[in-house]
């Protein structure tokens, strides 16, 4: 491992689930791919019914590599800005460049969805907030210091329709209004860089854990889960979009990712998937308006 020209991509979280997936997708596009997460071992993290998620940081990685692309796993607790910190520094001495930043990593409560009011369930699942929207601001801090100097660069949003719709609960729904307005204000500051910002709205998604919730929940999830996504699906959206030399089309958005697929010919499992705009909303319109 050393300085490359390959493309470099972070997806931070991705141990399992939708990072894991955005990193294979990216590996199959030949980048070198960092992985971070807390996960180094299996067993710690639970699904919703309490039995063990498989998936590590060093599992992704394999996968990165075995897909053809460079894995590399980095543990970082993001509630930690040092850990944070010195995953950016790794990056900038050993690879000299970033392409691609997915803030991906979140708090996932144990109770995120039981259907019931914030107030009954623990205070801890505020916890989303600090990781998953505080600790996004924090890695594209660490990003743009990569990205401005060399002129080029993603930071990239994995969001839902929770930021429009009641999904989860409160702190679920802040978090992602939050990152959608992290994109767009970032775009701003980053007029004339060339780094570009995006936030994606992923639809359901086969992840680890909505297998798991399907099965606690069936009456839930069955109609979902025939219309949900690959976790790699969002990974192979953000490399076209890194490419593309429409970027500036999309910079500062917040994409429905199924309508950037069918904008940019991208299919999902040999099929395009459907928007759920009509069902849950879309993004709101943006102000032009800038004040300092």
């Amino acid at each position: 491992m050393g300085i490359t020209d390959t493309p470099v991509a972070l997806v931070t979280g991705a141990s399992r689930g939708a990072g894991a997936g955005i990193a294979r997708a990216l590996g199959r596009h030949g980048m070198r791919v960092y992985v971070t997460g807390r996960a180094e071992t299996v067993g710690k993290a639970k699904g919703w019914d309490g039995a063990p998620l498989p998936g590590t940081i060093h599992s992704t990685a394999a996968e990165v590599t075995a897909a053809g692309g460079e894995g590399i796993a980095l543990r970082c607790d993001h509630a930690d800005d040092r850990q944070v910190a010195a995953v950016f520094e790794e990056i900038q001495r050993h690879s000299g460049r970033l392409d691609i930043l997915v803030n991906n990593a979140t708090m996932i409560h144990p109770e995120l969805i039981s259907p019931k009011p914030f107030w009954e369930k623990g205070l801890d699942a505020a916890g989303i907030l600090e990781v998953g929207l505080r600790s996004a601001y924090v890695a594209s801090w660490h990003a743009a210091h990569i990205m401005v100097p060399q002129g080029s660069g993603l930071i990239a949003f994995g969001s839902s329709f929770g930021a429009n719709c009641y999904m989860h609960g409160p702190g679920y729904g802040a978090q992602k209004a939050g990152i959608d307005k992290f994109a767009h204000d970032m775009q701003h500051d980053f007029s004339n860089t060339g780094v570009n910002a995006v936030s994606i709205w992923m639809g359901p998604l086969k992840t680890e854990r909505a297998l798991m919730a399907a099965e606690v929940h069936p009456e839930q999830y069955e109609e979902i889960m025939k219309v949900a996504e690959t976790p790699e699906y969002t990974g192979h959206l953000l490399y076209a979009l890194s490419i593309s030399p429409d970027i500036d089309k999309y910079a500062g958005k917040t994409l429905v990712g199924a309508e950037l697929g069918m904008e940019l010919g991208i299919r999902d499992e040999g099929e395009f998937r459907v928007s759920h705009r009509a069902m849950l909303g879309g993004p709101p319109e943006r102000s032009e308006a800038i004040i300092y």
